[in-house]
């Protein structure tokens, strides 16, 4: 569905991507994991057209799209949820969604997404007229899920949706994305949280500053001394043992 073969992204001269080639089947659930800074959400801003590559090529279905406007991409079916949720505070929840639908000409069709939204998130029904802004830290990120649902897109882009989140909440939110995938959605999900990421995903890829320095299973990472020593062992990374605790 989504491939990228030698993507090369700059932010003026400072190289953020260095050759990252990376793919994506129809109905797989594929995770992105690195440090901060790694380059992680470059690689979906260029992926959606947000920051244009300087080489490689991007194809989504069969299509080359790394030089496709934002919302050329966005009809084409990929959507992104960014990170931060980035929803809007000041609207209603609906209101939010509304702005995910922004395409959809159709009321008939419009409503039917709602719908479908509110099936997956039934706490963001009964705050249609509530203010987002005021929403708790996982019901903002449901929102911000929500929204992107509403184009129906063939793939999905989460951008750490984990982030600021606490544990109890981490969990509800990797169990949501774990149902959207059993239900269907392609997606492809960057994260720093290694252990949530990976029991979830089918495969994944490791990024260090703008390159993929190794990718696999969840069984072919957790037996890779690379990662447990030089990534996952690292600074704020918990030790193995609490890590690799069970699937």
């Amino acid at each position: 569905m989504l491939k990228l073969v030698g993507v090369e992204t700059f932010y003026g001269k400072i190289k953020a991507l260095h050759g990252v080639s990376l793919s994506v089947e129809e109905g797989q659930l594929v995770c992105i994991l690195g440090a901060n800074g790694a380059g992680k959400t470059t690689i979906l801003k260029t992926i959606c057209g947000i920051t244009e590559p300087e080489y490689g090529t991007i194809h989504f279905n069969d299509e080359r799209i790394d030089h496709k406007d934002p919302e050329d991409i966005i009809k084409m079916g990929i959507s992104l949820v960014p990170e931060n949720r980035r929803i809007f505070p000041e609207l209603s929840v609906y209101e939010n969604l509304m702005m995910g639908g922004f395409l959809i000409k159709e009321k008939e069709l419009f409503e039917e997404r709602i719908e479908r939204v509110t099936s997956h998130f039934p706490i963001l029904s009964k705050r249609g007229s509530q203010r987002a802004g005021t929403l708790s830290g996982g019901e903002q990120q449901m929102l911000a899920i929500g929204r992107a649902l509403m184009l129906d897109p063939k793939l999905l882009l989460l951008d750490e949706p984990s982030l600021g989140l606490s544990p109890k909440l981490v969990k509800e939110i990797f169990t949501i994305i774990k149902d959207l995938h059993k239900s269907g959605v392609t997606i492809l999900l960057v994260e720093q949280n290694v252990n949530h990421a990976l029991r979830i995903a089918d495969y994944g890829y490791v990024l260090t500053t703008g390159k993929i320095f190794l990718s696999g299973t969840y069984e072919e990472l957790l037996d890779e001394e690379k990662v447990r020593e030089q990534y996952l062992g690292e600074g704020k990374y918990v030790r193995r043992s609490k890590l690799w605790s069970g699937r």
